[in-house]
């Protein structure tokens, strides 16, 4: 059985959503940003919480049919995955890697010198929606529960 990402979000390091891509058609942008801004409340009490080396940190809670996963940067960026599951979970390698993929995608945007990287606005680079895109397509075919 396989599971399909619905959303990748990124929150900045003062809790603005500095990206959010929908991949799912029955659900509004608008929820994706509840829960993502839902989830910032776990990622922070995680993170200052016993010290953890791992940047990943794992399921967040489940919603409905959807399973929320987080991770934080060292520079306070969070990085939210929230994956629609019906029965079984999702291992814990498969997630890490496709943060990975996200984290990488991130600092290849943030390593262009015209990118602010203090900045409140959202990330508006063609290059890294299409990164973003191209990460979440290959996921839904990779993801297996």
């Amino acid at each position: 059985m396989n599971s399909e990402i619905n959303c990748i979000a990124l929150i900045g390091k003062q809790n603005n959503p500095l990206f959010i891509k929908n991949f799912s058609s029955n659900h509004p942008d608008l929820k994706y940003h509840y829960i993502a801004h839902t989830s910032i409340d776990v990622i922070e009490e995680r993170a200052n919480g016993p010290k953890n080396p791992d940047l990943y940190l794992g399921l967040l809670y489940v919603m409905e049919e959807m399973a929320v996963y987080g991770y934080i940067t060292n520079t306070r960026v969070k990085m939210v995955v929230v994956v629609s599951v019906i029965d079984g979970i999702i291992r814990d390698a498969d997630m890490k890697a496709l943060f990975r993929k996200i984290h990488t995608a991130y600092v290849a945007n943030v390593c262009n010198p015209f990118y602010n990287i203090d900045t409140q606005k959202s990330i508006q680079s063609k290059s890294f929606t299409r990164a973003i895109e191209t990460i979440g397509m290959n996921a839904r075919t990779t993801l297996e529960i």
